[in-house]
C-alpha cells in the first residue's frame, strides 16, 4: 500500500493521466482519424500532455480546493 501522505501526488497522477489520455485521444482522432498511425500518434501526444498536465494539476489542485472551500463555506 501507498502511505496516505502521498495521496495528493497519487490523485494528481491518476487525474492528470486519465484526463490527458482522453483529451489527447479525442484531439488525435479529430486530426488523423482512425488509421494505422492513430495509436502511436495518440501515445506520443499523451506522453507530452501528461508531462505538462501532471505538474499543473499538482500545483493547481490545492488552489482549486481552497477556492471551492471559500465558495461553499457555510455562514454561521
Amino acid at each position: 500500500m501507498i502511505a496516505p501522505r502521498y495521496a495528493p501526488v497519487l490523485l494528481s497522477a491518476i487525474l492528470s493521466g486519465t484526463m490527458s489520455l482522453i483529451v489527447s485521444a479525442i484531439s488525435t482522432l479529430r486530426v488523423l482519424g482512425l488509421d494505422s498511425d492513430f495509436v502511436p500518434a495518440w501515445l506520443a501526444s499523451w506522453g507530452i500532455a501528461w508531462a505538462i498536465s501532471f505538474p499543473t494539476v499538482a500545483v493547481i489542485a490545492p488552489v482549486t480546493r481552497w477556492i471551492v472551500q471559500a465558495m461553499t463555506a457555510r455562514t454561521p
